[in-house]
């Protein structure tokens, strides 16, 4: 079927009531199914200027350069070509009898009379004279006549016919007019394809008044640009691409998404008024979360341009005081793919307006757009006082920021070693701080990483009893202590009073930054010993108010802490560490030994050798939309060797209705991986969080369930066998138990037995988060060594340990120990869903370079997989390398730069013994002989093997 897709979205559709025309159909979205429609353009603002009767002798100001493709555009030769559409029509000439003021013009017109409907009017088939991607400019002089009061409004409408795909509706133009005038209507439009029919005509006014036209002209400029491209008129950065944004025209535009909708000046008996204006909208009457206030915005907006909405919401009824409410775009897709597009979301009130503001990008053409907004509980009215969409300004920027004295290593608290009884600490709370002795006198492990040769600690601590909260505990005023950007590693011992508490006991240190809470790290303690506490923080605003305590034991429970230390990490010094542990267990010595020619005519050969590819596997998430960008596209290939796909092979995306398989989208993304030689992973073939699971799955009872829970496994591995070379088989087992809880302990081992019958030549890996940063007392590296050796136990085949890597301010040696920890395993460790997030993109920068280079430096990581790249297609803010429009940020530029520095190159002269070494990383190389009486090229391969053992590579010349 050929598909009608547009070629420019500069303007407004038409929201004109017409027999025939197929509305939209309210449904829930997860079940949305409409006619695929075919797609266009306009840029109809139509304002229209009034002119006087005699003042326009019907000549419309198209240069006479510019073919009209409009035959009998002046109406000269009668109706000839036009077609009234279910009404009746006539031609006044300039010397027909007729009484009415009109007929005192210079030539003729066209009368459109018997209109019993506002859509009827005089049509023209055009659909031989317009081409693809094309921008028409209409000029139109009309009026109207007849029993009316005031003025009336004429529109310029193209209409689409597709056989199998139904009728579309472009408005181009409006424009008002009053009995006695003449007004000029203007618009534009622009199709990519052409359907099977286009027609070109006007309607509008009221029924019962005739619509009178002058002339009518559609000129073709010149398309100078390619069609594939957009090439109507830009809407400029400050326009609002919104029609009726603020609902002075009524509901004009906007109608309701499953819903009805209406425009009042107050509610509430008054006591909701409008935030600005006269009036606001309100969505009534709603039954579903997903119903709302929604206004189409086809042709408004281009692809690979980034949106700015923002609205002025509020809630009222059901006895509902706050509530989300959130701004969705629907978009309809040339191949009826539907797909829903978080733009914002935020807590509206019923006591206050308040702004909700978010972000968009279309990577492809879509049939259809529709913007709208959602939430609140069903019975809750929706309010919205204004609607802009706007193309987003661009952000300068960060600036480098410029940290004076960072003191690394220095301790910033105050009498941490108790040397001065307890001043400086204070207690939160009424519990008792006093010094006690006893504790250890040596710095914990990840504090003795970061500051190396350090005195003892003073074996003094802070007992804190009297307890009677879990917040309570012994803190610290750090205000003015803490600078801007810089990240600050915490370390500390800690321990449970013996006798003390019946169970597990967490201890947390923990920062008040004015009223919000900051995680410094956490450690769960079930013994009498003293356990390490290690995290990290970063604050990037100027706060009034920072403080730092110890908290976290049942209320009852004493505790202590000794060697409390926040000290500022030298990132770059860490870096240089790193570089020689990368140096050690990513390079091998290799010697090239060159035969084929005599040996003392090979000596003094000039060779240069560079690296082409590192085979460490570094990869991104990507998504089916992504891949309609064909520069998200071109930056993917180019610089990643692995893929993992953010949603399309989950099981509440595969199969969201039971027995409703949808395959499609992991299959286009297959397709893409294996064109271009791109590794995949394959996340995930089940979730083990309950949030995650499918409604249809929750339903069923523990028979229909395993059955279920087979139906997955069996079709998931038996289609894709032998493309994914991972699969993350049970998602996030560490923080969710559904399926284990339902169907018993022996679910999981059997999930990955199953698995590895199905595609014995996947590895199998568990996948969890915030195992790495410290912070997690669910998921520490303890408790994963745990689940992974019981599954093993129980005769699961565990091929490999996921660390998901969604981190914040991260500190080496923290992250490092962590490493270690689950490295005894002996298992290839990946970071599988790396994301580092900051508001400066310097900072950010810092922050990938640190957590890439904790990978490439550990012998037991085998792999990283970045969380995505690009702005809004991301599942954190403040963590993409590309801006939304393509331009690389500083933290893609040293993701660059680190794949740069792990290509080995080298260059000099063969031995006499026809040999040339060096040291390299283990990947791809070519190598050029460039002393010989022709050039030659050879590639080879250095992968990994013994450190201490070259590797010896013989490089035949004679084969050239």
């Amino acid at each position: 079927m050929r598909r009608i897709s547009v070629c420019c979205f500069t303007g407004q559709a038409a929201n004109t009531n017409r027999r025939k025309k197929k509305q939209i159909q309210e449904s829930k979205p997860s079940t949305e199914n409409r006619m695929e429609q075919p797609q266009m353009t306009n840029n109809g603002n139509g304002a229209g200027n009034s002119e006087t009767v005699g003042d326009s002798m019907g000549n419309s100001n198209s240069s006479n350069s510019k073919t009209n493709i409009i035959v009998n555009h002046d109406f000269s030769q009668g109706l000839q070509s036009w077609h009234p559409n279910s009404c009746e029509g006539f031609v006044v000439s300039s010397d027909s009898d007729n009484p009415g003021l009109l007929a005192r013009l210079v030539g003729g017109y066209a009368v459109v009379s018997n209109r019993k409907e506002s859509w009827q009017g005089l049509e023209q088939d055009i659909t031989a004279r317009v081409s693809p991607c094309v921008t028409y400019s209409v000029s139109a002089i009309v009026g109207v006549s007849g029993h009316i009061q005031g003025s009336a409004e004429v529109i310029a409408t193209v209409k689409l016919e597709q056989q199998g795909s139904g009728t579309q509706y472009l408005r181009v133009g409006k424009t008002s007019t009053s009995k006695g005038k003449w007004n000029k209507l203007e618009g534009t439009f622009s199709l990519s394809t052409i359907p099977d029919r286009v027609f070109f005509y006007l309607e509008g006014p009221s029924p019962g008044v005739n619509l009178l036209i002058k002339s009518v002209v559609i000129c073709n400029p010149d398309c100078s640009k390619p069609k594939d491209s957009f090439c109507g008129s830009a809407a400029k950065d400050d326009e609002n691409l919104i029609v009726n944004p603020n609902f002075e025209d009524g509901s004009n535009n906007w109608s309701g998404r499953g819903c009805k909708i209406a425009v009042q000046n107050s509610a509430a008996d008054g006591k909701i008024v409008p935030q600005s204006g006269k009036v606001f909208a309100v969505a009534t009457g709603r039954t579903q979360n997903w119903h709302g206030i929604q206004q189409e915005i086809t042709g408004r907006v281009q692809r690979k341009l980034a949106y700015e909405v923002t609205a002025v919401v509020r809630i009222y009824g059901n006895n509902v005081t706050s509530a989300d409410v959130r701004a969705t775009l629907w978009v309809k897709n040339p191949d009826n793919r539907e797909q829903y597009i978080g733009i914002a979301n935020l807590q509206a009130k019923d006591s206050e307006w308040v702004q909700l503001q978010g972000k968009f990008l279309l990577n492809g053409s879509p049939n259809k757009i529709v913007v709208y907004l959602e939430g609140p509980p069903p019975g809750t009215d929706l309010l919205v006082n204004s609607f802009t969409l706007k193309h987003a300004t661009k952000v300068p920027p960060s600036p480098l920021p410029i940290i004076e004295n960072p003191a690394f290593g220095v301790n910033i608290l105050q009498n941490s070693n108790l040397s001065d009884a307890t001043n400086g600490w204070f207690p939160l709370g009424n519990c008792s701080l006093n010094v006690a002795t006893g504790s250890p006198h040596v710095l914990p492990p990840m504090a003795r990483e970061s500051l190396g040769v350090h005195e003892s600690l003073s074996g003094r601590c802070i007992a804190v009893t009297k307890r009677t909260q879990t917040w309570m505990g012994p803190a610290q005023m750090i205000t003015d202590k803490v600078k801007l950007f810089l990240t600050y590693q915490i370390s500390a011992w800690v321990k449970i009073v013996p006798g003390a508490a019946s169970g597990p006991q967490n201890v947390n240190v923990a920062l008040g930054v004015d009223n919000n809470w900051v995680n410094g790290g956490q450690v769960e303690i079930n013994d009498d010993r003293w356990h390490e506490i290690g995290g990290s923080f970063r604050i990037e605003k100027q706060p009034s108010k920072v403080m730092v305590y110890i908290q976290g034991p049942a209320g009852g429970v004493d505790f202590m802490v000794a060697g409390l230390q926040i000290f500022a990490v030298d990132r770059v010094a860490r870096f240089k560490h790193l570089r020689r542990h990368a140096d050690k267990i990513r390079k091998r010595d290799v010697t090239l030994k060159f035969t084929g020619g005599d040996s003392s005519s090979l000596h003094g050969t000039f060779v240069k050798v560079r690296q082409t590819q590192n085979s460490f596997p570094l990869g991104t998430c990507i998504s089916r939309t992504n891949i309609d960008n064909e520069d998200f596209v071109d930056f993917f290939v180019k610089n990643f060797n692995w893929a993992v796909f953010g949603n399309e092979l989950k099981w509440y995306w595969t199969e969201s209705q039971q027995g409703n398989l949808n395959y499609k989208d992991a299959d286009d993304l297959v397709e893409l991986c294996r064109a271009h030689n791109i590794d995949m992973r394959g996340h995930c073939i089940f979730w083990d969080v309950d949030g995650t699971v499918q409604p249809w799955i929750k339903s069923l009872n523990k028979d229909d369930l395993m059955k279920a829970v087979q139906n997955r496994i069996t079709d998931l591995l038996t289609r894709y066998k032998g493309k994914f070379k991972h699969y993350d088989v049970n998602n996030e087992m560490l923080h969710g138990s559904f399926y284990q809880d339902r169907l018993g302990k022996d679910i999981r081992p059997y999930m990955f037995k199953t698995a590895n019958q199905l595609d014995p030549f996947a590895a199998l890996f568990v996948n969890d988060y915030h195992v790495e940063d410290g912070c997690d007392t669910r998921s520490t590296p303890e408790r994963y060594i745990e689940q992974v050796l019981d599954l093993q136990e129980r005769g699961a085949a565990v091929g490999g340990i996921g660390i998901q890597g969604h981190i914040d301010s991260p500190v080496g040696p923290v992250v490092c120990s962590a490493l270690d920890g689950l490295g005894i395993l002996g298992l290839p460790i990946w970071f599988t869903e790396l994301d580092v997030s900051s508001t400066n993109e310097y900072i950010r920068a810092e922050d990938l370079e640190v957590m890439l280079r904790e990978a490439f430096a550990h012998p037991s990581v085998e792999g990283v997989m970045l969380w995505g790249f690009w702005e809004l297609f991301m599942s954190r803010e403040n963590s993409h390398l590309v801006e939304a429009e393509g331009e690389v940020n500083e933290a893609g530029r040293r993701l660059l730069a680190l794949k740069k520095e792990w290509l080995s190159h080298a260059s000099g002269e063969i031995d006499e013994s026809g040999e040339f070494g060096f040291r390299g990383f283990h990947g791809s190389y070519r190598v050029e002989v460039v002393g010989l009486s022709k050039k030659v090229t050879k590639t080879f391969v250095v992968e990994k093997g013994d450190g201490d053992t070259p590797l010896v590579l013989n490089i035949d010349l004679s084969s050239s």
